[in-house]
């Protein structure tokens, strides 16, 4: 399993939210910037204490804790 070290949970920040480096600065506040700016400078711009292991470990925890199940279809 994967060590996530940039990503806290403290009840008493943000309701507990999984958030980066204890700041209150949330990993799905990271996941809606990255949409909101594809441009990495531009992101740098708007969060400029993220840095590049933060935004990989969000992408990494989110993806980490989404449920994969694979679903059977049926033929029309």
């Amino acid at each position: 399993m994967t060590e996530f070290d940039r990503i806290t949970s403290d009840p008493a920040k943000m309701n507990g939210q999984p958030c980066i480096r204890g700041m209150r600065l949330t990993v799905r506040r990271v996941l809606e910037a990255l949409a909101t700016y594809p441009d990495r400078e531009e992101l740098r711009a708007q969060y400029p204490e993220l840095e590049d292991e933060d935004i990989r470990q969000a992408l990494e925890y989110a993806a980490a804790n989404l449920d994969d199940k694979v679903v059977a279809l049926r033929a029309v």
